[in-house]
């Protein structure tokens, strides 16, 4: 049986290959891309130097996603991307983002919770189904940001942006938003 509180160590040989510790077999992209979709965290060494490769693979799995039009990252995000690599931005760009992929994960957790206990149309045919793919997408795209929150060190806040009711707000719109899609909803269904 697999711990799954460790990481899944995968060994890449000197010929490229990928090898899954655990099952002591070969894998591909699309099994570690698997894996991480499942919730199970990675890390990929160079078995002759040692070397931590999961960022490279990592990348090397979000670029073939991308090639195969299976687009996520808009042209602007990827433009901002590269500037944050040749300017003083480098070092806050981490941080931005695994802090704004956080606070997509708990808003859309707060939404699947709400859509379960407070929406007429959860009992609507197919709801089930729909929910279960946007929490399979969240956790698809939040896994890997995850790791990156974990290594980085959270910034330090302010008073005043520790006083800021922004979590509230963007709830309450949330909120708003969800009550308008479901009036909508209920006037189609009549």
């Amino acid at each position: 049986m697999a711990d799954t509180d460790k990481p899944l160590l995968i060994k890449r040989y000197a010929s490229r290959r990928l090898y899954n510790t655990e099952t002591s077999d070969y894998v591909t992209l699309d099994d570690i891309a698997g894996f991480i979709r499942d919730g199970r965290e990675v890390q990929i060494i160079d078995l002759k130097s040692g070397d931590d490769l999961t960022r490279q693979y990592m990348l090397q799995i979000i670029a073939e996603h991308e090639s195969r039009g299976e687009n996520v990252l808009p042209i602007s995000v990827l433009t901002d991307l590269v500037r944050s690599y040749t300017n003083h931005a480098q070092s806050v760009v981490p941080d931005f983002l695994a802090q704004s992929f956080e606070m997509l994960r708990e808003g859309q957790t707060q939404m699947m919770e709400n859509l379960g206990t407070i929406n007429p149309l959860s009992s609507m045919p197919g709801f089930d189904a729909m929910k279960a793919q946007q929490e399979a997408f969240l956790q698809a795209m939040s896994s890997g940001w995850a790791a990156n929150a974990a290594q980085t060190p959270p910034a330090q806040k302010t008073a005043a942006e520790e006083s800021k009711p922004e979590a509230t707000d963007d709830l309450s719109d949330i909120k708003k938003q969800l009550e308008a899609l479901q009036a909508q909803l209920s006037k189609i269904g009549k």
